[in-house]
């Protein structure tokens, strides 16, 4: 009993530490909420799965590291992965910000968030933090991130201005969104690039590059912030054709 006991704890003492998940210092206080902006004014896709595709056909189209070359990812940086689903991104990003950099993994979901947390664990992903955020609040700390990623989720996303609105805080100075997805109507699982435009500029964002990422017409685009946001009585929503309705602030 004693060897046993014994072996447990050099065994113990032997391994290295699992991941940490001090998210509450990724956690901030809730944002403005979902009711003080308008809905979306399109279809909103439901979340079917927390993945979007396999792994290995990802990893053949060479999606995660074209994303991160593209948007020039550096040692250092905080990203935010924004519906983070499975955590396929978690282990590129990881390597990519390096030791002196923070990869914040996050989801609305209670059952997806706790796979979030198993998988980097396992993989040992020290710079990861896991945390739960609201489908209108990513409730990241003000002025905490680099780069916020939404990866083939932004048609699932149901207040996308409220989302968005309380997204600029997060932002540090120069800090981007960037939203990966298909050019093909929301209801089908992607985003139209014009669409996309309008519901951004009405929160006061502006895309800086658009660029075409594989088959399917799945594109990355980039958007800063831009002015001070508008109020939230003052948005009025896109249509489905990306054109804004009476009543849009639009960024200068």
């Amino acid at each position: 009993m004693r060897a046993t006991v014994v072996a447990a704890l050099l065994a113990a003492c032997s391994a290295p530490p699992p991941a940490k998940h001090d998210t509450a210092s990724f956690i901030a206080p809730a944002g403005q909420a979902a009711t003080a902006f308008p809905g979306a004014a399109r279809p909103v896709s439901s979340i079917v799965s927390a993945r979007w595709s396999t792994e290995s056909d990802r990893d053949t189209a060479g999606e995660a590291d074209a994303v991160i070359r593209l948007l020039g990812v550096q040692p250092g940086m905080t990203v935010a992965d924004i519906g983070a689903g499975e955590g396929y991104y978690e282990p590129h990003l990881s390597k990519a910000v390096g030791p002196t950099g923070t990869v914040i993994a996050q989801d609305v979901m209670p059952e997806t968030v706790a796979a979030l947390v198993t998988r980097v664990d396992a993989a040992r992903l020290k710079n990861v933090f896991v945390a739960r955020g609201e489908p209108s609040d990513p409730r990241l700390p003000a002025d905490s991130v680099n780069i916020a990623l939404l990866i083939h989720m932004y048609h699932e996303i149901t207040s996308p201005y409220a989302l968005l609105w309380n997204l600029r805080a997060a932002l540090r100075d120069g800090g981007r969104v960037a939203v990966l997805d298909a050019d093909r109507a929301t209801d089908a699982h992607g985003t139209p690039p014009a669409l996309l435009r309008c519901e951004l500029a009405a929160v006061g964002y502006v895309e800086t590059a658009r660029q075409p990422l594989g088959a399917g017409g799945i594109y990355l685009a980039v958007f800063t912030p831009r002015g001070s946001p508008p109020e939230p009585s003052r948005i009025t929503a896109c249509d489905s054709t990306g054109k804004p309705l009476i009543g849009t602030v639009l960024p200068r």
